[in-house]
């Protein structure tokens, strides 16, 4: 993997249009003929969408890897606690071995191998219910028949399982937008970037230059505090930078757009040398050999939670660098004047 690529998530192909991608085109118009027979399929009534009885918000993206559905999830379904709803979540649980033929409950202390790494970080950043299960719908259902409590449900990606119905559908967007703007296996697409849905979040740089997707909000994601992984120990980026001026550090992501995490840490003044691993995968005790001896380490909260294997030497390197984001005044009040036209569907 070049280091474009690395930094991506994505193959070269992907990000722009090369000869191998123009290749791979005719399987891209095979897979966008089956998709649209599937979306035409619930349209029409011939497959089945199940209401679950509360409004449901997917959070998404069109592209194959993460764009920062996590962080948004989570500002969302903390937002929604303040206003007074009882959000809960559900998930696919990408990456965890559990939950193939039911769904599994997911907490703060769960381990990432059962239920994913994505699911067990919403439980800690946000304190709602986590459901996590391959099929929505049950997930939904199980979650709902756990925590009669809830009044919304934010589903974790989730645009293409339509056998789960929603409310409103939103679409995250990063710095990649699109790639090269082909579906796959010639681009990152999992859909037309045409497809319909509610609204399409993401940086405001990236935002004024897509036309269309509904409403358009812009969110402003930054680096929260950095908290040193065994002892707790937190401080604010200027404290970290202040501290550790002038000294080698690392950055190892294990997350879908590696780059855009090395970028932020850069932007707070912090000099590292950043190294990518693959989405969802756990850090190894090789990855940290490409870096200075004893230098420290800053990771993703993610990674952070699936270090539990590694040796205590290595995790007392590590510093835990929190992404935040802001979410736009006029987003809250829109979402909730959509959940609240959906509230008493009937459940199917």
């Amino acid at each position: 993997m070049s280091a474009s690529a690395a930094d991506t998530g994505w193959p070269r192909c992907w990000q722009q249009r090369t000869a191998l991608s123009g290749v791979l085109w005719p399987l891209s118009r095979l897979f966008a003929a089956v998709s649209a027979l599937r979306r035409a399929g619930y349209r029409h009534g011939l497959l089945r969408a199940t209401r679950v009885g509360v409004p449901v918000v997917v959070v998404g993206n069109l592209t194959v890897g993460g764009a920062g559905k996590t962080p948004v999830i989570a500002a969302l379904a903390t937002a929604l606690r303040q206003a007074g709803w009882q959000p809960g979540v559900i998930s696919r649980g990408y990456g965890g071995r559990g939950g193939r033929r039911g769904s599994l409950p997911v907490h703060a202390d769960s381990d990432p191998v059962q239920c994913g790494d994505e699911p067990v970080l919403l439980a800690r950043l946000t304190g709602c219910p986590v459901q996590v299960g391959r099929d929505r719908a049950q997930a939904a259902r199980d979650l709902l028949s756990a925590h009669a409590a809830v009044d919304v449900l934010l589903s974790d990606d989730g645009l293409q399982h339509l056998a789960l119905a929603r409310d409103v559908e939103l679409v995250v967007v990063d710095a990649r937008r699109w790639g090269n703007g082909l579906l796959l296996p010639a681009g990152p697409l999992r859909e037309p970037v045409s497809r319909q849905r509610d609204a399409t979040l993401g940086p405001a740089a990236v935002l004024a230059e897509i036309a269309g997707g509904g409403r358009h909000f812009a969110i402003d994601r930054h680096l929260g505090d950095i908290t040193h992984l065994t002892s707790g120990e937190r401080l604010n980026p200027e404290e970290f930078a202040a501290r550790y001026a002038g000294q080698s550090l690392g950055a190892l992501a294990g997350i879908g757009h590696p780059g855009q995490f090395f970028a932020m840490l850069r932007a707070a003044g912090l000099a590292v040398q950043g190294a990518a691993v693959g989405d969802h995968q756990a850090l190894r005790e090789a990855d940290f050999s490409r870096f200075p001896p004893a230098c420290p380490v800053l990771v993703t909260e993610k990674d952070a939670i699936k270090s539990a294997h590694l040796p205590p030497a290595l995790r007392q390197r590590m510093w835990v660098a929190g992404l935040r984001l802001n979410l736009p005044a006029d987003l809250l009040p829109w979402l909730e004047h959509k959940l609240e036209n959906a509230r008493g569907l009937p459940t199917s």
